[in-house]
């Protein structure tokens, strides 16, 4: 932490180490946490609740002199890819990734009494469009439906009310946008700019709803801009007679977030 502030980590597979390409949530909330909050990057293509698991303690060691104030967690796409006769692969069993996730939340609340806790569930996901972006000589075929994907979101967002955790249901809140299925994705899984906008969406109005539950607040307009004195050599304002502090200016985003 530098500077003293808070620390946010985002850690998950793929949608997770791609949130700040192509107009990704991740690189969205760092742009509106800018001089409010560090945004940390701990995302791993391709991973399971299994492989998380094994870097919990690594990632977020308990005797860190910092902790997260805040922790976006995304895990259940490659869970719920179906099983490999091989045994090989990612697929994790709906019950042993319920265990797991509580796991990781378990680990997660245990770092500081400050430490808050967002779940993303599985989003849905277009079936078609992934078969047609991802045939490969590399990969085994990667059997994944939509279907599934309800299944393991249901649970996370299960599970998260049994522990009393904030979530952002994905596989809903993306659906009820008309031309999800062509406007959310690069490729019928990865998000699109459009569909990252309502990762950032739904986690705003996660964390504008913890305002009145958690201490210190993380909504962005509740946490303090660093360095926001008025200073001499700010810009010169059309009169000539002052300077006009530009830290609270946002007229560079596309979209008002609330």
């Amino acid at each position: 932490m530098l500077g003293g502030r808070p620390v946010f980590v985002l850690f998950g597979s793929s949608i997770v180490q791609y949130s700040f390409s192509n107009g990704g949530w991740g690189a969205a909330l760092a742009d509106i946490y800018a001089r409010k909050a560090d945004i940390l990057l701990r995302g791993y293509i391709g991973w399971n609740t299994r492989r998380a698991l094994q870097v919990m303690d690594k990632v977020f060691p308990k005797d860190s002199p910092v902790q997260p104030s805040l922790v976006i967690v995304y895990f259940g796409g490659n869970d719920s890819i179906a099983a490999h006769s091989s045994g090989l692969g990612p697929h994790v069993p709906i019950d042993e990734y319920i265990e797991n996730m509580r796991k990781i939340a378990e680990h997660l609340k245990s770092l500081s009494d400050k430490t808050r806790v967002i779940f993303l569930s599985c989003p849905p996901l277009n079936e078609e469009m992934l078969r047609s972006s991802t045939s490969s000589t590399i990969l085994s075929e990667i059997v994944r439906t939509n279907e599934t994907c309800r299944v393991y979101s249901d649970a996370c967002v299960a599970l998260c009310k049994e522990m009393k955790l904030k979530v952002v249901d994905l596989w809903h809140a993306m659906q009820k946008r008309e031309d999800w299925m062509t406007a959310c994705f690069t490729d019928g899984l990865h998000l699109s700019e459009e569909g990252s906008n309502i990762v950032v969406e739904e986690i705003l109005k996660v964390l504008k709803e913890g305002d009145d539950e958690w201490e210190p607040r993380l909504h962005w307009k509740a946490l303090p801009t660093e360095f926001a004195e008025d200073s001499p050599y700010d810009l010169v304002s059309f009169a000539g007679d002052a300077t006009v502090n530009p830290s609270e200016w946002t007229i560079h985003r596309k979209i008002p977030w609330d």
